[in-house]
């Protein structure tokens, strides 16, 4: 049970605590539940595509376009890698072109759409910062005002998820 809670232990351990007594009382997914208690309807690769996109304009409109978006069955909880954002650079006509392309788990599936969002802010904010520092995380909450918030609960539903067997 203790690898489930491998995806908070970054966080204070009176956070992780709670999270442990909801489990302990089989209340965490209720938690869960009541926060996000719909999926979305962004199933197939093209949707995630527009869907991703959409966000990109809003807020990205200077970054080059994404040549591809989409959901990749290969990327898991057990790689510690839930999304995947790659420039594939190749000469055209004398000219170095870079191929922009985000690769989302196929786990965003089956999640609330808040998390589904979390996770493209994520990726799309890597366009413009390669590392995750202080710039990188303001521009995450330009995107998405509750971008730490969003990320902790997805870290908890991971959790829900990894410590109840039935549930996965």
């Amino acid at each position: 049970m203790s690898q489930a809670f491998q995806y908070i232990q970054h966080y204070p351990q009176y956070l992780q605590d709670s999270i442990k007594q909801l489990h302990a009382q089989g209340k965490l997914g209720d938690y869960i539940s009541s926060r996000y208690p719909a999926s979305h309807t962004v199933q197939t690769s093209s949707a995630l595509y527009r869907y991703c996109n959409a966000i990109k304009q809003r807020y990205l409109r200077n970054v080059s376009a994404l040549a591809k978006v989409e959901y990749d069955s290969r990327l898991t909880i057990k790689h510690q890698a839930l999304g995947l954002n790659t420039a594939i650079s190749r000469v055209h006509g004398g000219q170095l072109k870079a191929k922009k392309e985000i690769r989302i788990s196929d786990t965003f599936k089956h999640m609330p759409e808040p998390f589904l969002r979390m996770i493209v802010v994520h990726e799309l904010a890597h366009l413009k910062e390669r590392d995750h520092n202080k710039a990188f995380y303001q521009l995450c909450q330009h995107m998405e005002p509750d971008y730490h918030q969003l990320e902790f609960d997805c870290r908890v539903y991971l959790t829900w998820k990894a410590a109840t067997p039935s549930s996965g």
